[in-house]
């Protein structure tokens, strides 16, 4: 065997970016939302980001959702990374979210994946935000979620199989553990 004596190089260390609400109010600004329903492709970028920081979907998933996946407190993913049918809880403001956009088109946000790509970084260096990935909000939304769900249902929520990959998201503060503990 060729390899035998080949390592596999170490996995990088996992990404810890934050977002901000100044990043995010800094973005939408650049995207040039101004809160109410969309009227531009760069509207229905910022809506999608902001879905995204309530639900934890991946962009591919967000992009992809058609009205029939969406019932009234969740949406149905027929097609995710790890080839799992998963539902997704929705809060209130992804609720409302849903409801800014028009019900006329194939999919939900009616942007493709390479104009949702552009108008996001083009966006993300007119804000002066560096190093900020659309993907980063899905971490984001991982953190909040987890200060609100417990490991498990966490875990159905955003797909993962393996729990030991959620505790990154679950480092409380030990202070904030013991006003917890009463």
């Amino acid at each position: 065997d060729p390899l035998k004596d080949v390592d596999r190089p170490p996995n990088p260390p996992s990404r810890r970016r934050r977002i901000s609400q100044e990043e995010i109010d800094r973005l939408t600004l650049a995207l040039g939302y101004d809160g109410g329903p969309p009227v531009t492709a760069s509207d229905r970028v910022a809506l999608a980001f902001l879905f995204a920081l309530e639900t934890a979907m991946r962009a591919g998933e967000i992009l992809g959702l058609t009205w029939a996946d969406v019932g009234a407190k969740s949406v149905t993913l027929r097609a995710t990374k790890n080839g799992d049918k998963r539902r997704v809880p929705l809060s209130s403001r992804a609720r409302e979210i849903l409801a800014l956009l028009p019900k006329d088109g194939e999919t939900v946000f009616g942007v493709d994946p390479g104009t949702r790509d552009t108008l996001f970084r083009r966006a993300r260096d007119a804000a002066g935000i560096r190093d900020l990935h659309f993907h980063d909000s899905r971490a984001e939304a991982i953190w909040r979620l987890s200060k609100k769900l417990d490991v498990m249902e966490l875990a159905r929520v955003i797909g993962h199989r393996d729990l030991k990959s959620l505790l990154f998201y679950y480092e409380a503060d030990p202070d904030e553990m013991a006003d917890r503990l009463g």
